[in-house]
């Protein structure tokens, strides 16, 4: 028998609003004052490389863990991955701190459903055509709608996430897990420096930094890529390509494309198009760690072809 809930579309109560601010607060918010106390501890804790390493490192780790693993393999299922790849994936995009893996999938299969009309929960075209109105959809779509917003709900759009219970167990511990992606930065920076400035420099570079820096990555492909960009292929909403950010966004940049063909695991489409995702996921294919990775074929890739 089918549960009367799951018919629920969304969500929405005051505990759950609560939460909500609570991680905006936390994981929204705190990496501005972090960015401006790294800043300032500077004059503390010169910056060394071992910083900048593990603000890359832990940038690219984190960065792959959402575009890889939250996004390609769990909310659009492009390819298949053994249980180790998918446990993972699920902790290295955890530890962006961009929320919960079956939450952020439920929210962006939503997003899919409503893009850019009523619904979504981060479109920037809701808010008129004028420039206050352009201004504030930036806004919402970049960075405000966190605060509050009705939560999708993941017995509608996530059955199958919830379906592997393993899996589950992993993503539950969401807050472990963003932890120790600011206790991994911390303690190697400390043992570089033996001290305790290093294990606060690293705490800030390699931990706040590093999430505000991604952070900002991907929250811009739901704003500025659905207002500015190319067009190459037909879509049902207003999704663009940004292709100078695409080595920076994991390829995610490549938002027409993925918005067209969102079955694709690749999101340059194109071999000169430079997807990191998409490479880390070839690269896992000839280990022989996935499997059944999705591609349209060129005869669709031609048919939703925007005229020149």
């Amino acid at each position: 028998m089918t549960d009367p809930s799951s018919k629920r579309k969304t969500v929405s109560n005051p505990y759950l609003h609560r939460l909500q601010t609570r991680h905006f607060l936390l994981f929204d918010v705190l990496p501005f004052f972090g960015v401006a106390a790294a800043v300032g501890f500077v004059w503390v804790h010169p910056v060394g490389a071992t910083e900048m390493v593990l603000l890359v490192v832990m940038w690219v780790v984190t960065g792959l863990g959402i575009s890889v693993g939250y996004h390609r393999l769990f909310t659009h299922r492009t390819f298949e991955a053994s249980p180790l790849v998918q446990a993972a994936l699920t902790i290295a995009g955890s530890m962006a701190g961009q929320g919960g893996m079956v939450s952020w999938v439920a929210i962006h299969r939503r997003h899919h459903e409503c893009s850019d009309r009523e619904g979504d929960p981060h479109s920037p075209n809701l808010s008129g055509d004028s420039f206050l109105g352009r201004v504030r959809g930036l806004a919402h779509s970049h960075f405000l709608w966190m605060r509050r917003h009705e939560y999708p709900n993941i017995a509608h759009y996530a059955p199958d996430l919830l379906k592997n219970r393993s899996l589950v167990k992993v993503a539950r511990l969401y807050y472990y897990w963003v932890a120790l992606g600011l206790m991994i930065p911390a303690i190697i920076c400390g043992l570089a420096y033996q001290s305790w400035t290093g294990i606060v420099s690293g705490f800030l570079w390699g931990g706040l930094v590093r999430i505000f820096v991604l952070e900002h990555i991907i929250w811009a492909i739901n704003s500025f890529l659905h207002m500015y960009g190319t067009r190459p292929y037909r879509s049902r909403e207003n999704s663009r390509n940004g292709g100078i950010f695409a080595l920076i966004s994991f390829g995610e940049s490549w938002h027409n494309n993925h918005h067209a063909f969102p079955e694709s695991a690749s999101f340059g489409l194109d071999w000169y198009r430079p997807d990191p995702g998409y490479w880390l996921i070839r690269t896992l294919a000839v280990l022989g760690l996935v499997r059944d990775v999705g591609l349209p074929t060129k005869e669709r890739m031609q048919s939703k072809r925007t005229a020149a």
